[in-house]
């Protein structure tokens, strides 16, 4: 099966981020393409990456970047596809700027945004697969496993404090 997410960072420092996002699409077993795309110093590849993704079976795109974080927002100008931003954390403002960036998209150009860093990473991957499990029932059952066992790791140590076994030494 050819690759049904598009996951792109505008630098490979955004790296750090999005391998939590290509981490939970392999856990879901979603196949998957990742590259670097700078909205900046790329915009061509971008705008080509962006343009063909559908015609390459791309069925959702995952752009994280950072700063001022105009890739997820150029994406989504590019294609039909959904587009989901994940604000990478900087060390200027701690990812807030990322996050306005994305979240501020004019009308008409809708772009999702999850949260600053890892949790948002993860989230858009789980996002991904709510929206790919509509149309591939192996992903819905998949993304429904991988939540079942969520609760039950919660379930299972109702207790947060360590015993003796968990304890380090």
């Amino acid at each position: 099966m050819s690759a049904l997410v598009g996951v792109i960072m505008g630098s490979k420092s955004d790296w750090a981020t999005l391998c939590h996002t290509v981490d939970t699409l392999e856990a879901l077993g979603i196949e998957h393409e990742v590259k670097v795309v700078s909205a900046h110093r790329t915009p061509d590849l971008l705008f080509d990456y962006a343009a063909g993704a559908a015609d390459r079976g791309l069925e959702v795109i995952i752009a994280g970047a950072g700063g001022a974080a105009h890739l997820p927002g150029m994406a989504a100008a590019k294609t039909p596809l959904p587009v989901l931003g994940v604000p990478v954390q900087s060390s200027m403002l701690s990812g807030v700027d990322s996050l306005l960036s994305i979240v501020q998209m004019p009308a008409g150009i809708p772009t999702g945004t999850l949260a600053i860093g890892r949790a948002g990473a993860i989230n858009a991957a789980l996002l991904a697969a709510a929206m790919l499990g509509n149309k591939y029932p192996d992903i819905r059952q998949a993304l429904e496993t991988y939540r079942d066992a969520q609760t039950q790791k919660v379930l299972d140590a109702p207790d947060p404090r360590p015993t003796d076994d968990t304890q380090e030494e």
